[in-house]
């Protein structure tokens, strides 16, 4: 889609399936229903806009007047969503300053948040990275903490977690994404998306580097997509869980529910 950006189309969206491995649970499914959509010279703020505007339409197609429930925790769609960032959240539910914890914005030491989880009683290993270190504390402390009561627009997360979205002009330490939560559950993801490609190959190349060292397998760079990028305008976009958001409106508790044919285990 960001190919038919630089081709000049501005405003594009598709309903796609995708597919997942190695992810199963009450909320995660191997394949999946997503919808993306994108702008071309607006800012990722507009994305948040839209994603008010279309859970009120959705709830209301489904004639769901009451808050939306999902695991006995309830948000109301119809309240002004809350935005908070990601430096707020960790003061706020982990007691945590996230941003003094990162001496090198892409690539944080994890030391810092070490320290955070020892005092929070949260379990670590000494090879944990960073970013292993946030996930297990905001999984923990934060998640199910968000879009209680009403929808959470979670933004400015640190430049290290955005491989594809543009620093903030006034906080370039700061990456352009927000994610959507209603009831704890992440239900969308959105980036002002980076248009330089001689930082974007430089992020693609760190993360293949990530890959080798934990997994032992890398993937080749897509050269068509840089190249792209020199052409491509300012855009945002975003990507939402069509299957979640049904969950939520029909207040189903499993994934499950809601797919049409799910993917069945395989036998033993």
């Amino acid at each position: 889609m960001k190919k038919l950006l630089a081709a000049g189309m501005e405003r594009i969206y598709q309903i796609a399936q995708v597919y997942r491995n190695r992810e199963r649970s009450r909320t995660h499914h191997p394949e999946f229903s997503m919808l993306e959509w994108y702008r071309a010279g607006e800012a990722y703020t507009a994305l948040m806009d839209d994603c008010e505007k279309l859970l009120r339409a959705c709830t209301e197609a489904a004639a769901r007047s009451r808050p939306l429930t999902w695991q006995g925790v309830t948000s109301d769609p119809f309240q002004p969503f809350e935005r908070l960032s990601v430096q707020e959240a960790f003061l706020r539910y982990a007691e945590t300053d996230l941003l003094a914890t990162i001496s090198n914005p892409l690539q944080p030491s994890p030391q810092g948040l070490l320290a955070a989880c020892e005092k929070l009683s949260i379990s670590s290993a000494r090879d944990d990275s960073w970013e292993d270190l946030f996930f297990r504390i905001f999984l923990e402390k934060i998640e199910p903490k968000l879009g209680v009561g009403r929808p959470t627009i979670l933004f400015d997360y640190p430049i290290s977690m955005a491989a594809l979205s543009r620093p903030k002009k006034e906080a370039p330490h700061l990456a352009e994404r927000f994610e959507v939560y209603v009831c704890g559950l992440e239900l969308a993801n959105a980036f002002g998306e980076l248009t330089d490609p001689v930082a974007q190959r430089k992020r693609f190349e760190a993360d293949m580097e990530k890959k080798q060292e934990l997994y032992g397998e890398r993937y080749p760079i897509d050269e068509d997509f840089l190249a792209a990028l020199e052409f491509m305008p300012e855009s945002s976009g975003i990507a939402l869980g069509v299957d979640r958001l049904v969950m939520l409106i029909t207040g189903a508790d499993d994934i499950e529910q809601v797919l049409w044919v799910p993917v069945a285990e395989p036998l033993a």
